[in-house]
């Protein structure tokens, strides 16, 4: 499965230059740890372990820590050793390339990686320059991404992220620190934990502003002008992504930071990252690889699914190039990818498309990611394109929906977003199952009446409208109206989602009395009799 990674561990091809590199190590087991799987809590936070009780998910060895005898076996050899993975069993480390042949050689050492060149850690970055307008401050300036998901619904039905907790990966969260749009995230002491994995420090307000805008999506306010869709929700702030190169090195990143996000007890983890392409070559993944089962960000997406965490990701920007699919870790399965469409619901040209090698639906759904509103660095107000900033407007729905149904686990919040989104019933490749929001979910989790899965209201009918709710929704639904005489006076076909049903029917038309109301939706029918008044 991993042929195409082998040239990976030619490190032994540099030669004998005294080149130091980043590789990742892992290890062959566990054995000898002093941690147990009978005291979690000697490695996992309170919350995290409430976490995985609350969706019935045990702990397991490859939660266990890495075995501390291991680390201690490479530093007394000498060798810089800094991120330990849980998951993968191992330690990212900076060697020489003849250390790293001297480590692949131990009896406890399974295998050595090259994820990067050069000892970084200690480096300056460079800022990446990216493309944006300008836009007047005006009220409520990001109504349109809010209204398009149904967030102010879900804002006026109370939940605004409340106890939800958020870890956001990204490149840099430059401002968000000193400017006013963030000030109620900090007075609040919202953010919970900050981590830099590039530079090995706690400054994550710094690199780059890309973190800024992903984050202000979901949690900046500024009263009656902006509004982030989760923005009372508690902020993990991770710095994975090292936007002077493009190496493995942010894959294992994106790890660390996951496991960590794990130990802390974060519910949702937003990440508008992918990779496929990297500086070196050899390091690139094909689109064969795109299974869910091969790219190391994928594998670890999966892994903190299992743990019972949401994972919320940009589904690419790969629409318009030769690449064109979803970019890792969007191919994992049960990962919310998220693809951008534009203010009037169609497809951003740029957005990556499904499916996956192995047929899966791709992306999962969609929302604002062209001219999506959001907060600069400076605590200016702008706009800015892509599906990274589709991404957290999904993901402070998912927040929302998860304050409202604190019982769903989240599988079932994936599901319930996936399955109530615009096209649920017929999903696509280029946009997934469509566009979801909060009213379409109300409306799929309401349990329908004792006998009465299919439902006509009000009746009698006072006025020129009814409506209809059914439960299972098979397009186009047919409704036909007979006159009490059997003879047909009415008929359409209807194409319906969640948001919509219950959907409305006008009868402005029809007289004063009595009518059979017949409904049809796939291999299923029932005839209502109303009482026009």
């Amino acid at each position: 499965m991993f042929r195409n990674l082998l040239v990976l561990f030619c490190f032994i091809s540099f030669g004998t230059v005294a080149q130091t590199n980043r590789y990742f190590v892992f290890f062959k087991d566990k054995t000898g740890t002093p941690y147990t799987i009978a005291q979690p809590e000697d490695f996992l936070s309170a919350k995290s372990i409430a976490r995985r009780q609350s969706q019935q998910i045990i702990i397991t060895e490859t939660d266990l820590p890495v075995n501390p005898a291991y680390i201690q076996q490479l530093k007394d050899m000498g060798v810089d050793t800094y991120y330990t993975s849980r998951w993968w069993n191992g330690v990212l480390v900076e060697a020489e390339v003849s250390e790293a042949t001297t480590i692949s050689a131990l009896p406890i050492v399974d295998q050595v990686l090259l994820v990067a060149p050069g000892n970084k850690f200690s480096n300056g970055r460079i800022k990446r320059v990216k493309r944006r307008l300008n836009t007047a401050d005006q009220p409520l300036a990001n109504a349109t991404q809010l209204t398009q998901l149904g967030i102010p619904a879900m804002h006026n039905n109370g939940n605004r992220g409340e106890g939800i907790s958020i870890a956001i990966f990204d490149s840099g969260f430059q401002g968000v620190n000193v400017t006013a749009p963030f000030s109620l995230l900090n007075t609040e002491n919202r953010i919970k934990q900050t981590f830099n994995f590039v530079s090995n420090n706690a400054n994550v307000f710094t690199a780059d502003d890309h973190g800024t805008e992903v984050l202000s999506v979901m949690a900046a306010y500024m009263e009656g002008t902006y509004e982030g869709g989760a923005y009372l929700a508690d902020y993990y702030l991770y710095l994975t992504e090292d936007v002077s190169s493009e190496y493995r090195i942010e894959e294992f990143n994106w790890t660390f930071a996951a496991e960590k996000a794990d130990s802390a007890g974060v519910q949702i983890i937003n990440s508008s990252l992918g990779y496929n392409l990297f500086d070196d070559e050899g390091m690139d993944y094909t689109k064969t690889q795109l299974n869910g089962e091969t790219a190391y960000i994928t594998r670890a997406a999966r892994m903190a699914i299992e743990r019972g965490i949401l994972v919320v990701c940009s589904a690419g920007n790969e629409g318009n190039n030769a690449w064109q699919l979803v970019t890792p870790p969007a191919d994992a399965s049960g990962v919310l990818a998220v693809g951008s469409v534009t203010a009037g619901g169609t497809r951003s040209p740029f957005s990556s498309v499904g499916p996956t090698e192995d047929n899966r639906i791709k992306p999962d759904v969609m929302a604002l990611g062209s001219g999506t509103v959001v907060i600069r660095a400076s605590g200016n107000i702008g706009t800015a394109s892509g599906t990274s900033l589709a991404s957290p407007v999904v993901a402070s729905l998912a927040a929302g929906v998860w304050q409202a149904y604190p019982d769903l686990t989240a599988q079932e919040i994936y599901e319930v977003l996936t399955q109530s989104a615009s096209q649920a019933t017929s999903p696509d490749h280029f946009l997934g199952y469509g566009i979801p929001n909060f009213d379409a979910v109300v409306n799929y989790l309401k349990e329908p009446e004792p006998d009465h899965a299919w439902i006509l209201f009000p009746n009698p009918v006072v006025g020129n409208r009814f409506q209809v709710r059914i439960d299972e929704i098979e397009n186009p639904v047919t409704l036909t109206v007979f006159d009490n005489k059997g003879v047909r006076v009415a008929e359409s076909s209807i194409q319906i989602n969640w948001q919509n049903n219950p959907f409305e029917y006008d009868i402005a038309h029809l007289l004063t009395g009595l009518y059979f109301v017949r409904i049809q939706s796939g291999n299923r029918q029932t005839t209502f009799r109303v009482m026009k008044q």
